[in-house]
């Protein structure tokens, strides 16, 4: 791709800490085919700017706030189909890994690799392939392409809106914060919660927490 007279290409970086999307963007500079870059500190800002900016990459983390990389991943490859999303992540649980290939991601790179991973996953990315890092168990690919999407995913009963929901609650999100976020009523983010907990069947705020984090929904990391 660093071939004279290829085009370059636009990149959007998602992280939650500033001096990694800095540092990436330090990394990313000395690639010859990557021309403008942007930032989100999470995946509802994502969305925003990828639907007006249109980058052709993203890299995207999965600990965010407000929409975690997994959710932004899936809505991404389904609204913007010429945006290949590469996962960028500290998470090399096999779980994670096949959360990320269902959701549509181009690949999936530990941030402990090397930098010549990101420009091979790129690389990959954008023509047409897939690029995972090579400490990603082949056990965890296999599994993936044994297992029918949603497959005994705890998550799969419910629908993308009321996942979006549960993170904020897990979050510590009022009624009243979630309905201004999501731009709808309080009424409406209350009829989802109890959607969430009949589907669920958790009766209390505190169980749908632990749930979030047991689902990898919300992180306990800082």
């Amino acid at each position: 791709m660093g071939a004279a007279g290829v085009k370059r290409i636009r990149i959007l970086v998602v992280d939650d800490h500033a001096i990694v999307r800095a540092g990436l963007r330090l990394l990313l500079e000395k690639l010859p085919y990557v021309g403008a870059m942007m930032e989100a500190s999470n995946g509802r800002e994502a969305i925003e700017l990828v639907a007006s900016q249109r980058p052709d990459i993203v890299l995207m983390d999965i600990s965010l706030s407000e929409l975690n990389g997994l959710e932004s991943t899936a809505r991404l490859v389904k609204e913007f189909l010429q945006t290949r999303v590469i996962i960028l992540s500290a998470h090399s649980s096999p779980d994670f890994i096949t959360k990320a290939l269902r959701a549509g991601a181009s690949g999936y790179v530990l941030k402990e690799s090397a930098p010549a991973e990101l420009d091979m996953a790129i690389s990959a990315a954008m023509a047409g392939g897939s690029y995972l890092s090579p400490t990603v168990s082949a056990a965890v690919i296999n599994d993936y392409v044994r297992k029918a999407p949603d497959e005994g995913e705890p998550l799969g009963a419910l629908t993308p809106r009321q996942r979006e929901i549960l993170q904020l609650i897990a979050e510590g999100r009022s009624t009243k914060d979630i309905a201004y976020v999501l731009k709808v009523s309080v009424k409406t983010v209350e009829t989802h919660r109890s959607q969430i907990m009949e589907r669920l069947e958790i009766r209390d705020v505190p169980g749908l927490v632990r749930f979030a984090i047991r689902t990898g929904l919300v992180s306990l990391e800082a």
